[in-house]
């Protein structure tokens, strides 16, 4: 069986050196349309399946992003390992823009997303207690390392609802909490993925110092902007190289039996709407 990588990020990721086979999938969920088409290709002995977070032309805020309709468009396309590429203000001074970051924890502050796709006749609660997928981790951190790219491999990221970047009381709260990194997108992405038996990881590059650096200005789209541009390039490498160890792993994606002992519902009361509106999510776990 195929591996298949699922990519979240900027629209011009699926432009990758040595990737053939292009296709657009335009793909419908019980959630609506997704952010956009999907696009699929391959790359490394692994079919790879990208989808541009925020729409192509960058048209969706954080909060506007379809989520559910995402990950379940993705999983209906086959993702059994999902890396989410995003942009992230530093909240350390060792990490510099520029450099990579493999989140492995999350605080979530945000307030106005759908971040489930239990409820309405099914009860499930997943475990979260480690919310990204240790081996997709440790690949990503060696193609970065091939690629070039400094890279820290651990780091809790704060997901925030913006739009609005942080105001300096609040980014100074991040820092005495312990994280490293803020952005806007990671969640409730990573809690989808795993609802979804998705293994997930999130490769972040830092754009800048957030507002708390005091040898730094203030966080502005121009700089955001000017960074990420050098950014993708470098992610481009990255996710060459991590296609290739991917590819390569032994078995079935770690979180691929996720959902296995996660599901209250009893099965005989689990309607034929619950079972069509997330069929490729709970078919390993019905028969």
């Amino acid at each position: 069986m195929d591996t298949v990588i699922g990519v979240i990020g900027g629209s011009g990721l699926y432009a990758l050196d040595g990737l053939t086979d292009l296709r657009e999938v335009a793909y419908d969920t019980p959630y609506g349309r997704p952010s956009d088409v999907l696009v699929h290709g391959r790359l490394g002995g692994a079919r790879l399946v990208f989808l541009p977070r925020h729409g192509r032309g960058h048209r969706l805020l954080p909060t506007e992003v379809p989520y559910r309709a995402n990950v379940h468009a993705l999983k209906q396309a086959g993702v059994g390992w999902l890396i989410s590429v995003s942009a992230v203000g530093s909240l350390r001074a060792h990490i510099e823009p520029g450099h990579a970051v493999l989140a492995d924890q999350y605080i979530d502050r945000t307030r106005h997303r759908e971040g489930t796709f239990f409820g309405n006749g099914l009860v499930g609660h997943i475990a979260f207690g480690d919310p990204t997928c240790d081996a997709l981790r440790a690949y990503l951190a060696a193609a970065c390392r091939e690629a070039g790219a400094v890279v820290h491999e651990k780091g809790v990221y704060v997901c925030m609802e913006g739009p609005a970047f942080s105001t300096r009381a609040e980014s100074e709260l991040h820092r005495a909490w312990g994280a490293a990194v803020i952005g806007m997108t990671a969640l409730p992405e990573a809690k989808l993925a795993r609802e979804a038996s998705m293994s997930y990881a999130t490769l972040a590059f830092a754009t800048d110092y957030d507002c708390w650096h005091p040898d730094h200005d203030a966080v502005t789209v121009e700089q955001v902007v000017g960074v990420l541009m050098s950014n993708v390039a470098r992610a481009k490498d990255i996710l060459g190289h991590a296609a290739r160890l991917i590819a390569a792993h032994d078995g079935p994606p770690p979180h691929h039996d996720a959902l296995r002992t996660a599901i209250f519902t009893d099965k005989a009361a689990i309607s034929a709407a619950v079972r069509e509106r997330l069929g490729p999510i709970l078919a390993p776990y019905l028969a």
